[in-house]
């Protein structure tokens, strides 16, 4: 008697808790059907020109400042380059004509020739029959005009290469204080209204900074070419008092 009233207890029991995991698998299957869709983050892409067009009206005159540079960057480098460009047999056409007594010659090659050395060689030849010294002081002069010519607008991208990356700047703190004076009026200071306004106001820094490397580097290397220019010229000025010397040794 006591082992069937056990028996059905056990049964009992089963039968229980076969019915509670039934209902907690059916349970569980509905909430999986009523769950909403978790939406997936949407990758938002930028074009390099919507990218700038958020920095503002600071890029105006960043984009100002870029146009000036590459303008004068190659405007300046065909007219240094241009500058430098002197034939090799130069001087020993000059030498040529000076002691065969062809001034007349040796003025038209000079003038031939769009080099600033060839024309501190024509006034200097201008000048043959005085004094050394005079001579040297005529060229000399000459040689300083040239080179201001050549130097011209190389103190614009200077000038360039220090106020474009100021622009920058300006243009990210001036967004950094219209993004906290717009959370003091809406008491929102969630991550999301601080990064995305920060994110387009750093666009201007980054800007300038770019125009300004760009800038220094150009000025870099037209000194340099202006270097070699210069040095070119005071190579043929000594060779040409050589020449006018040689003839009184």
């Amino acid at each position: 008697m006591f082992n069937s009233v056990l028996l059905q207890v056990v049964v009992s029991g089963a039968n229980t808790a076969t019915q509670i995991m039934d209902t907690a698998k059916n349970v569980a299957a509905q909430i999986a059907q009523t769950a909403l869709p978790v939406e997936q983050p949407k990758q938002a892409s930028l074009s390099m020109l919507d990218l700038i067009m958020k920095g503002g009206y600071i890029m105006i005159p960043i984009g100002v400042l870029s146009l000036l540079t590459v303008f004068y960057f190659f405007e300046r480098f065909m007219t240094i380059n241009k500058a430098s460009k002197l034939d090799k047999n130069f001087m020993n056409n000059i030498k040529d004509y000076i002691h065969n007594g062809n001034m007349d010659a040796a003025k038209a090659l000079c003038k031939n020739s769009t080099s600033p050395a060839a024309r501190m060689v024509e006034k200097g030849i201008t000048r043959i029959g005085k004094p050394i010294k005079e001579i040297e002081e005529t060229m000399e002069g000459v040689g300083k005009l040239e080179i201001n010519r050549l130097e011209r607008h190389l103190s614009v991208l200077s000038l360039i290469g220090r106020i474009a990356p100021i622009f920058g700047f300006i243009g990210t703190i001036a967004g950094v204080i219209k993004i906290f004076y717009d959370i003091s009026l809406t008491d929102n200071i969630s991550i999301g209204v601080i990064s995305t306004g920060l994110y387009q106001k750093m666009i201007t820094s980054a800007s300038g900074l770019v125009v300004g490397l760009i800038a220094f580097v150009g000025y870099f290397i037209l000194n340099a070419m202006l270097d070699k220019t210069i040095n070119k010229m005071e190579t043929v000025s000594v060779e040409f008092i050589d020449v006018l010397q040689e003839p009184t040794k």
